[in-house]
């Protein structure tokens, strides 16, 4: 088992630095509806911990495992959010790749498409620790686990119980206890969403009339 503390003082690698032909490239795939500062503080300590170059918070097409669950602001509008959210963090960029592949988003696939934009990378696909006590239940499995590293966000709370098949790294990150969910009701009930998003990404949900509300 491998483990990665977010507390390392080595320096992060600047993304827009020529990077030696075998990069480390992040996969953060998920809804974000809405993203939310969470995501971006997993992404960043991910980054660091790891030495990656790049981690790309992608952006799912259709979230087969929330489809029929609940309604999913559509996947164009929920990709101008994240991309406003990580326009002036440095790595980190929008991935729009599963909304060009169409249909369902599954991560084999597209760890596949990523394979073949970055020839020479490893790739690092980083879920959260309730995502990866569940990796049995994904469509294809076994090819994430062969096509990727695979990196487990731990929080504190009760440890989960993960494939001990899987050669996991372990990255530990701040707690914060926010959700798109919880945003999502604070949008519909007028409540504040000072530092819980950021002003960018407001900013796309009110020109583009998300949520139905007027967040400030």
């Amino acid at each position: 088992m491998a483990w990665f503390s977010c507390v390392s003082l080595r320096t992060v690698p600047n993304p827009n630095a020529e990077v030696s032909a075998q990069r480390r490239v992040g996969l953060f795939g998920g809804t974000f509806d809405p993203p939310h500062v969470g995501h971006l503080v997993t992404a960043v300590n991910v980054r660091h911990a790891l030495d990656l170059d790049l981690v790309i918070l992608m952006v799912a097409n259709v979230p087969w495992q929330k489809d029929g669950t609940r309604d999913i602001t559509s996947a164009d509008d929920r990709l101008a959010m994240v991309t406003a959210a990580v326009e002036r963090v440095p790595g980190l960029v929008a991935g729009r790749q599963e909304i060009d592949l169409g249909g369902n988003s599954y991560t084999a696939d597209t760890l596949v498409v990523l394979g073949m934009e970055y020839p020479d990378a490893e790739l690092f696909t980083i879920v959260g620790d309730d995502a990866a006590a569940n990796l049995h239940t994904w469509e294809r499995s076994d090819d994430v686990v062969n096509n990727s590293h695979m990196v487990v966000v731990d929080r504190p709370g009760a440890p989960v119980e993960l494939d001990d098949q899987v050669d996991w790294f372990h990255v530990e990150v701040p707690h914060l206890d926010v959700s798109s969910t919880d945003l999502r009701a604070r949008f519909s009930d007028g409540r504040p969403l000072d530092y819980l998003v950021t002003n960018a990404t407001l900013d796309v949900i009110e020109q583009r009339g998300l949520y139905q509300v007027a967040v400030r």
